[in-house]
């Protein structure tokens, strides 16, 4: 299958604004009325500026993680030690190129941080406001990784599956190290090549973005939604998105090819076949790595979540607390009576002194 030649990175050729960036925009549109919607399902106590204010520095701090973190694990060059004022530089040689690079593991730290932070300070439950970020982001994601499909970039490996698309940039160039063993792998496959110019041979490949797209963003954000009212205790959904997200993508990673000037971080086995063509099964990739630690992270904080105070979860912030003023009227009706008949035993018995007196 060929890829959708009417589909280019810019939204206007020739002008600085890209569908990526628009899907980001979308993304968090949709993440914040997702968000709201829950608010209102639960009467959850918090006025239009603090959820401004909550969105605002999550969505600054998610942006400032994914760009530390990805030069921190991803910069392998060194760029960035060297002059560390290009990571939130947008532009390269006179020319507005954006932010090309962003962590998503970083993404996740930096709101993680920024919702605590913003929780704490403001009184909030973090737990809460967490489950019901976790409910929220997976259909939000879902636009970032459309955004990386219609860029052409983060493709899957070289496959012989009907799946398989033709990338505008999937192809592999005669001087390139592993050309002619990728090339034999193929065609051993029985994988059909398209020659390109300069004797560039593309070669169908995984949608991954796709894959994520559907499984980490719509699946799992529609499996979340169903359990949002069923939590067993506050904060279960932010270890359910955590561990969610992570099987998933570890899985998925083995469908995408590792990035070529990093490979492997962990090779059990090594693998004569090109990072191109196969993923051994204990070769794991950046991803696969920050992926398991993330589970690790769901699981230890379901535990930690679990044995807190006040874990009950709350859906319905205005019956609870009509629920609580019922029973305070109650106690208040309850010692007027008491008063009424105390008052009334004292008249009685006053007035049957004075008749004794008499």
């Amino acid at each position: 299958m060929q890829f959708p030649s009417w589909l280019t990175p810019e939204i206007i050729p020739g002008l600085p604004i890209r569908w990526y960036g628009l899907m980001y925009i979308v993304a968090f549109t949709v993440t914040y009325f997702v968000f709201r919607r829950q608010i209102k399902e639960r009467n959850f106590p918090i006025n239009d500026d603090d959820l401004s204010g909550l969105f605002l520095w999550a969505i600054v701090c998610l942006i400032a993680g994914a760009r530390i973190f990805y030069a921190l694990v991803y910069d392998i060059d060194g760029e960035f030690r060297r002059a560390p004022w290009l990571i939130f530089w947008p532009f390269r040689n006179g020319t507005f190129v954006g932010l090309q690079g962003m962590s998503y593991h970083g993404g996740v730290i930096g709101a993680f941080l920024a919702t605590v932070i913003y929780s704490k300070a403001k009184k909030f439950n973090f737990r809460e406001i967490g489950d019901m970020f976790a409910a929220s982001i997976p259909l939000g994601f879902t636009f970032g990784r459309l955004g990386n499909f219609i860029n052409g970039e983060l493709y899957g490996r070289i496959t012989a599956s009907p799946l398989g698309i033709i990338f505008p940039h999937g192809g592999i160039a005669p001087w390139h190290p592993d050309f002619d063993r990728i090339r034999a792998a193929a065609a051993h496959m029985g994988i059909a090549s398209v020659a390109g110019p300069a004797g560039i041979l593309n070669f169908p490949r995984h949608p991954s973005q796709l894959y994520q797209m559907f499984f980490e963003g719509i699946f799992l954000w529609a499996v979340i939604w169903m359990c949002r009212n069923r939590k067993p205790f506050k904060g279960f959904l932010i270890s359910m998105y955590f561990i969610g997200y992570g099987l998933i993508r570890f899985i998925i990673e083995y469908f995408r090819q590792p990035d070529e000037n990093i490979g492997y971080r962990l090779q059990f086995v090594a693998s004569e076949l090109p990072l191109a063509i196969a993923h051994p099964l204990l070769a794991f990739s950046t991803g696969q790595v920050l992926c398991f630690l993330m589970i690790v992270a769901g699981v230890a904080w379901a535990l930690f979540a679990s044995r807190l105070g006040n874990r009950e979860p709350v859906l319905d912030y205005a019956a609870a607390g009509a629920h609580l003023t019922a029973g305070a009227g109650g106690q208040d009706s309850h010692r007027r009576k008491e008063a009424s008949e105390s008052a009334k035993l004292e008249r009685n018995r006053r007035r049957k002194l004075r008749n004794k007196l008499k």
